[in-house]
């Protein structure tokens, strides 16, 4: 097992790769004795449910599987059960599945009495290496990705790589993408790992598996402590293809193109439109375009079966522009991500009109 710690916004938690069956004692000191509500699918439940009850009691809370559950209903939904099982501000909840769940269990709980722990417990790679660390929460809303959301840090991140043996070869592949984003940001030497790695990582290799979930764990851990509630622009490095990502997401129908999908495009497009512009090295480019497609990932819009012309009024949209203007994470290279703070929407768009 590795264990790492994280300290942000006052709040210090473990962060623990290895066997779930191992943690029964740190998940145990959590719940002092009482049954921990479990919010999950049906389906990862049929599968790993067992695993989890012969650890503690629990009570499964049953949500929609992906984006489809991360709506306001759901949220009400879940918040009213809360408000049946009589949890104080002390209870544990546990998110039991990938992003979407996470997403909305930490909403849940950030809300519910003002805010009550959550465990996470990932089952996808992309839940894994990114969104269960770093307390950042959300629903879908306005036909928007992560509209409405709050910061609220885990009390504790189990993360069992054998979870991922029963992952479909699309999500395993689209939670990819997030291990790729790391090396990206500021890891070139992971990224040359990745290039060794990335047929063992996909073919279900455990001992690469938990070192590529380590190393993302441990880069985001940096990030999130130095800017925990993302106001100083060093967090906003870790949405590097998001800002594109996002807007595929919204323009296909949220849920149509995978989220690691559709990161993965805006990757690409990220290190080209920097390339546009004289930021990166052409090679550069080429070579992430080549080792995304290698592992199986779209790299263009026209992939994304999405009408470009949307594009734009949805990255307008994003959450990381302030005062009107355009912020994208861009790159002067594999291992160097920066945010550029004014990125003028006529050459975006004529950039969107002619990309791949």
């Amino acid at each position: 097992m590795m264990n790492f710690t994280v300290d942000a916004a006052g709040c210090r938690y473990e962060v623990v790769v290895g066997p779930l069956a191992k943690a029964g004692r740190r998940l145990g000191d959590l719940a002092r004795g009482r049954s921990v509500p479990v919010v999950t699918d049906e389906r990862i439940w049929a599968l790993h449910g067992a695993t989890l009850s012969d650890l503690l009691h629990v009570e499964p809370i049953f949500v929609p599987e992906g984006e489809a559950a991360k709506s306001w209903g759901q949220l009400q939904r879940l918040i009213a059960r809360f408000a049946e099982l009589n949890l104080d501000r002390t209870s544990p909840l546990l998110a039991f599945g990938g992003g979407s769940v996470g997403d909305l269990t930490g909403l849940a709980a950030s809300l519910f009495k003002r805010g009550c722990p959550v465990v996470h417990v990932p089952t996808t790679l992309l839940a894994q290496v990114d969104s269960a660390v770093g307390g950042k929460t959300a629903i879908d809303a306005e036909g928007q990705k992560n509209l409405v959301g709050t910061f609220h840090q885990p009390a504790l991140v189990l993360a069992d790589v054998a979870l991922l043996d029963t992952l479909d070869e699309r999500q395993l592949r689209a939670g990819y993408a997030e291990v790729v984003k790391y090396a990206l940001i500021g890891h070139e030497v992971l990224f040359d790992w990745l290039e060794d790695h990335r047929e063992a990582i996909l073919s279900g290799d455990r001992t690469m598996r938990e070192e590529a979930v380590s190393q993302c764990f441990m880069a985001k851990a940096r990030l999130v402590e130095a800017d925990p509630e993302d106001r100083t622009g060093l967090r906003a490095l870790l949405n590097l293809g998001h800002s594109f990502g996002h807007a595929i997401e919204s323009a296909a129908g949220l849920g149509t193109v995978l989220h690691g999908e559709a990161v993965a495009v805006g990757m690409a497009l990220a290190f080209d439109f920097s390339v546009a512009f004289e930021l990166c090295p052409a090679d550069d480019a080429a070579r992430v375009r080549r080792h995304l497609a290698s592992a199986g990932l779209p790299t263009t819009i026209g992939e994304t079966g999405v009408d470009r012309s949307a594009l734009l009024p949805l990255i307008g949209a994003d959450k990381k522009n302030e005062g009107g203007r355009l912020r994208l994470v861009l790159t002067g290279g594999i291992g160097n991500a920066f945010l550029a703070p004014d990125v003028e929407p006529e050459r975006l768009a004529g950039f969107l009109a002619n990309a791949g």
